[in-house]
């Protein structure tokens, strides 16, 4: 189990790194930027839309947001522009 936890938070940490270059990348969409900025400024923020002690609402607006923030910037980026930073996460890992 520990060691799919380690591969689970090395693939979340490569994912990071892409959507760090996707957000550099000149072909990118500004209004994908505005999305996915705001998915990281979420998930750095010190307080919730939604207070984690409601329960159950107070977790889920956690697990909703972000990612529907990802998802939707993912689909207004070119597809191209995503597999070239992958691409580049990969080359940088095995080299």
């Amino acid at each position: 189990m520990l060691s799919q936890l380690k591969k689970v938070a090395g693939q979340l940490k490569q994912e990071f790194e892409v959507y760090r270059l996707v957000l550099r990348h000149p072909k990118t969409p500004v209004l994908a930027k505005i999305f996915l900025g705001l998915a990281i400024a979420y998930v750095l923020m010190p307080f919730d839309l939604i207070p984690d002690f409601i329960p159950v609402i107070g977790q889920l607006d956690d697990l909703v947001i972000v990612p529907l923030l990802v998802y939707v910037a993912l689909k207004m980026i070119p597809n191209a522009v995503v597999n070239e930073c992958r691409e580049q996460i990969r080359r940088e890992i095995n080299s």
